[in-house]
């Protein structure tokens, strides 16, 4: 508990001892009414302070002003009565009860974000003179060596220069098993270091490093709302005026009514209890305040697996997901290839990979890192010139002023070249040298672990269908469909051409279902903009691909699409669990309110029963069944 939350558990356990001792309290009249305004005070008088504020401001109908209307009129029939003092007392006291245990379950919730916002750096440590000195990350420019000791945040993106060390990815990825890190691996803002010292190369300002972006994903989820939180927005807006109308004239027409029409008693007391009760049972907050709390929590419950939702529309949307749509390299497959042989080449094969690897060399795709790794010696940019890359199809450029061109099937067939088909299944890069085929080479990339279960349990989840888009070699990506299980598969795609198919297959669906497009390179930003609901790679992903999704997946693991979407799931089933159960509770209350059956009594279980079980519900949300 804050200090907020434990004042406010003593105001309520120092009302309920003196509402409860001066039931046995041996006195009358003035000073027994003064004595129970004290209890009532206490519980009460911020409630008070913010009834008069929202008068004054203009918004009168929330529930502090149906709060404070109720508890004031029950007191003071309680004075024109010489009644009980304590029903006015204790409707406060449990709705002040209600209040901390939502509190709680904000903060709850809370806690599990804001184990993301521990990742914030405070400081980097730069080396001068022999001595580490710390210095504010947003000082530290692209390029710059920072130095990571044990037990320290990593506080920019950048490649490890010197030193291997344990890296502790919890809070970013929601993975407790510790990764090995190394010179020359990447390493992303926000890890612990666990063992060794690291000096580390930054890659990108502090604005624009993985921390800062996952941060300002979780400050700004809260501000997207849900379909549902709109509605009960609006229906608080209108229903709140309502019911206080509705009251004031069960409070004054039937008195009316029975002294003009029917010549009988007023009954003005029974009358205004009545329409007090109903206020207090119209109270709306089991709907205002368990509906967001439960995106909240179930956003805070993703959060603490791994899986980053942008807001609560996108926690509805990925609930009604049934089209998923996949790339391939980088979300099914490792994106690691690696050169699985060298076929009908003219030249030995070492120097067909110093031609790949040099005409390749400005490119960072994954295919072109793989080849130089092969090449494995040092690449001259200076042998290389004239440089052409064509999308999708490869790369033209001059090496040792020798004409070279890498790329795939369509590459040779725009340049008129008779090529020779691959018999093993992989990524074939074929090369020309001269205007004359030179052979080609085989790249295989390796399925992630989890993708074959990933896609087995999605369709026990109800997915209805899997699709898979690739710009790859129609045989390699039939063979990884087939392994994987996958519903649909289109390959030799360009970039345009996988939004194209993803238009498609959104015209094919039903309105009321959902399509989400799954990537992780840059090129598929426009996709995942385009389909209704994005979820990209974090760890390994693009900024891009990160910044156009609707969803991050921190470490990669696509078996964390099925948990993001039964997350999802049970988040709603608990908002339309609450939305059925408050509105039913009260509209059963308020009839027998309104015929003067149902008494204050009923009405606190009513309005501040119905707001605990609801927040008890929410709760539900925040916990994770482990697949």
């Amino acid at each position: 508990m804050n200090k907020k939350q434990k004042k406010m558990l003593i105001r309520i356990i120092i009302a309920a001892t003196l509402m409860i001792g001066l039931k046995f309290a041996p006195v009358n009249g003035v000073v027994r009414m003064l004595l129970y305004f004290i209890p009532y005070v206490v519980i009460g008088y911020d409630i008070l302070i913010k009834a008069l504020k929202g008068i004054k401001n203009k918004q009168v109908f929330d529930e502090n002003f149906l709060m404070a209307v109720a508890t004031i009129g029950a007191m003071a029939i309680a004075i024109y009565e010489d009644g009980d003092y304590t029903e006015g007392i204790a409707v406060m006291l449990f709705f002040q009860i209600g209040e901390l245990f939502q509190s709680y379950a904000v903060g709850k919730s809370r806690r599990n974000i804001s184990q993301l916002m521990d990742i914030r750096p405070d400081y980097a440590n730069i080396e001068q003179d022999g001595k580490l000195e710390q210095v504010d990350p947003d000082e530290v420019e692209i390029g710059s060596i920072i130095v990571v000791q044990p037990g320290e945040k990593v506080p920019i993106d950048g490649i490890i220069m010197e030193g291997s060390s344990s890296l502790n990815t919890s809070a970013l990825t929601g993975e407790s098993l510790p990764r090995e890190a190394k010179v020359g691996d990447d390493i992303i803002s926000g890890c612990i270091n666990m063992t060794g010292v690291l000096k580390i190369q930054t890659t990108k300002e502090f604005g624009e490093s993985t921390v800062s972006k996952i941060l300002d994903l979780v400050e700004n989820a809260s501000s997207r709302k849900s379909k549902s939180e709109d509605f009960i927005s609006k229906f608080a807006r209108y229903y709140t005026p309502a019911v206080c109308y509705s009251a004031l004239a069960l409070a004054i027409l039937p008195p009316v009514v029975r002294l003009l029409f029917m010549g009988v008693s007023a009954q003005w007391g029974v009358w205004i209890y009545r329409a007090l009760t109903f206020l207090v049972i119209s109270c709306p907050c089991a709907l205002v305040i368990s509906i967001p709390l439960s995106f909240f929590a179930g956003i805070g419950g993703a959060s603490k697996e791994g899986v980053l939702v942008k807001g609560s529309n996108y926690l509805e949307l990925l609930s009604k997901t049934d089209y998923i749509v996949f790339d391939k390299t980088g979300t099914l497959t490792q994106g690691v290839f690696e050169v699985d042989g060298i076929h009908h080449n003219v030249i030995e094969n070492q120097k067909l990979l110093e031609y790949a690897a040099l005409a390749e060399s400005a490119s960072s795709h994954p295919i072109s890192k793989s080849i130089q790794r092969a090449y494995g010696k040092e690449i001259d940019r200076s042998r290389v010139s004239d440089i052409q890359e064509i999308s999708g199809n490869g790369i033209i450029a001059k090496v040792d002023g020798v004409e070279v061109a890498v790329g795939n099937s369509k590459l040779m067939k725009s340049l008129n070249m008779n090529y020779v088909d691959c018999h093993s299944v992989g990524t074939v890069v074929h090369m020309a040298i001269n205007g004359e085929y030179a052979g080609h080479i085989l790249i295989s990339d390796i399925v992630k672990q989890h993708s074959k279960q990933a896609i087995a349990t999605l369709k026990k989840a109800g997915v209805r269908k899997t699709v898979m888009l690739t710009g790859d070699a129609s045989a390699v990506a039939d063979q990884v469909a087939s392994e994987l299980g996958i519903d649909e598969v289109h390959s030799e795609l360009l970039p345009a051409d996988k939004v194209s198919k993803v238009e498609e297959l959104l015209s094919r669906k039903s309105t009321k279902s959902k399509l989400a497009f799954v990537g992780d390179g840059i090129n598929d930003a426009p996709v995942l903009s385009r389909a209704d609901i994005g979820i990209a790679m974090g760890a390994m992903g693009s900024d891009a691909a990160i910044e156009a999704a609707d969803v991050v997946l921190m470490d990669d693991d696509p078996l964390k699409i099925s948990k993001a979407i039964k997350i999802s799931r049970k988040c709603l089933r608990i908002v339309y669990q609450n939305i059925a159960f408050a509105l039913g509770v009260k509209a059963i209350c308020l009839i027998l309110g309104a015929f003067g059956i149902a008494n204050m009594w009923l009405a606190i279980f009513a309005d501040v029963g119905v707001m605990i079980i609801a927040v008890l519900n929410a709760i539900r949300c925040l916990f994770v069944k482990k697949l």
